[in-house]
């Protein structure tokens, strides 16, 4: 009786596993049947097809002359129904769709924005909606899929992961140094003019260093200065333009120094600062799109976890 295009596939995945495997046990085990139904599927087709394709015994399997040419014809086609499934259940663990993220201003604009090419190059199925913004945004309720914080979570019902530690650095321009001179201690700031950072609450951050070169003790130092603003690349130009000393998370200006526009001052004494975390919502922490940046973010960011 000829096949109808519903069972067309009936009996031959068993009959290249039994073939390949030279066993129906060893094929049974391999398709998570049993040898009986292995055995009885191959029978199926072999009536179908009007030949027989194996010699069975209760050990072992041989290939007819007519199994063989029909092995031949039929191995492609496995392979290939079996390299389309494995490529879309690919397709769909691939991550794509809309990737919401909440990063700091300054990290996200200078660290994280320029590099997400290279997330994006990796998945072209992806499109990302980046906040960028100092204030801690709610995961919970579903307008972002993941953050980047810098300071503590706080939060426990969400998972966090640190990526790194910010350190705090302390430059000066050449030609400020130049006039000023170059401090080799804390103590020694208050002879110079120190640009002050307002924070969101409305106070100046003090500046904070080790308490010798090498200890792991920290203080801070008083200083002051004629310039006190809420926007950390103002203080930077400002910086850069001979005005005055400033202290900032390390990536802030790391640019600028690496260009020679600022030299770091008082390196012995700098201290680390705030830690930057990963943070996910439970409910999502396990979707493609947001494994996918947890990853970048640790390749860009982080270290391995201890």
């Amino acid at each position: 009786m000829a096949s109808s295009e519903t069972d067309l596939f009936t009996g031959i995945v068993p009959f290249v596993a039994a073939a390949e495997a030279k066993s129906l046990r060893a094929a049974a085990e391999r398709l998570g049947l049993t040898p009986s139904a292995v055995s009885k599927a191959i029978t199926r087709l072999e009536a179908d097809l009007g030949v027989r394709l194996l010699h069975r015994t209760s050990r072992s399997v041989a290939l007819t002359e007519e199994g063989e040419a029909f092995l031949r014809s039929c191995s492609d086609a496995v392979t290939s129904v079996r390299a389309a499934r494995e490529g879309a259940v690919s397709s769909l663990r691939a991550p794509r769709g809309r990737l919401s993220i909440s990063v700091p201003l300054m990290l996200g604009r200078l660290v994280i924005v320029p590099a997400l090419k290279r997330l994006l190059d990796r998945h072209p199925a992806l499109t990302i909606d980046a906040s960028l913004t100092d204030r801690f945004e709610r995961l919970g309720d579903g307008s972002f899929d993941a953050a980047v914080r810098i300071g503590a979570v706080g939060d426990p019902h969400l998972v966090a992961r640190k990526l790194a530690t910010i350190r705090w650095v302390t430059v000066g321009a050449p030609a400020y140094l130049a006039r000023r001179g170059t401090p080799s201690s804390p103590d020694e700031l208050s002879g110079h003019n120190c640009l002050s950072f307002k924070q969101p609450n409305g106070s100046v951050r003090a500046w904070e260093f080790r308490r010798g070169a090498g200890a792991k003790a920290t203080e801070t130092a008083p200083t002051q200065g004629n310039l006190t603003t809420d926007h950390g690349e103002a203080l930077v130009e400002a910086a850069i333009a001979g005005l005055g000393l400033f202290q900032a998370h390390h990536y802030i200006v790391a640019d600028a120094v690496a260009q020679g526009r600022l030299v770091e001052v008082l390196a012995p004494f700098a201290t680390e600062g705030p830690p930057v975390s990963l943070v996910l919502s439970p409910q999502r922490k396990n979707t493609p799109k947001v494994r996918a940046f947890a990853e970048f973010m640790v390749e860009l960011l982080g270290r391995p976890s201890k």
